[in-house]
């Protein structure tokens, strides 16, 4: 079964407002290695409309640094899911929209052949959480405070405590931590 991979960018005091803090180079090549792991992105709405079309007209024109126009490229070139009640169609050949049945859909996508699948954002990543359908997770913390905008995770419901185990940590000269988890029982579904 593919896995189910979330990454999100996170301040020190939880918020994940992305408008909030800055990333830099270290943190695009963090994400660009993670998705080139990945030929599968899922979002929900509002993070799909803050990656698309942006990145795909980034890696079109090449309009940003290298490392910019790298994730880019990386991006450009995946399978999108789309998760959204509210939105009809797409001007984009590489996305696919899933109104309804979303775990029985999510589920299909893992069971399908191919590399991992990511996903981002803060609601859609806490709904598929709930129903225990990712994997990995990868927080990159930012070492600041913000004092206010949207928290992680702050209306999500777990029936039980989610027992992760620590795979991996990068420090970045930015300051950024990379943490990676993975679920201990992810070999056992």
């Amino acid at each position: 079964m593919r896995k189910l991979i979330y990454g999100i960018n996170i301040s020190l005091d939880g918020c994940c407002d992305h408008t909030r803090f800055g990333g830099g180079a270290d943190v695009h090549d963090y994400f660009r290695a993670l998705l080139e792991g990945v030929d599968m992105v899922i979002y929900g709405r509002k993070t799909y409309e803050l990656m698309v079309p942006f990145w795909p007209e980034v890696a079109r024109t090449q309009s940003m640094d290298k490392t910019g126009n790298a994730f880019a490229d990386v991006f450009a070139g995946l399978s999108r899911v789309l998760v959204s009640k509210t939105v009809n169609s797409v001007a984009d050949d590489q996305t696919t929209i899933i109104r309804d049945n979303v775990r029985e859909e999510i589920l299909k996508l893992k069971q399908q052949p191919g590399k991992g699948i990511s996903t981002g954002g803060i609601a859609l990543p806490a709904q598929l959480i709930e129903w225990g359908l990712v994997d990995e997770f990868h927080m990159v913390v930012h070492p600041v405070m913000v004092g206010q905008g949207r928290r992680l995770f702050t209306e999500m419901h777990l029936p039980e405590n989610l027992d992760l185990q620590l795979v991996a940590s990068h420090a970045f000269s930015s300051g950024c931590v990379a943490l990676r988890y993975e679920k201990l029982n992810f070999y056992t579904k």
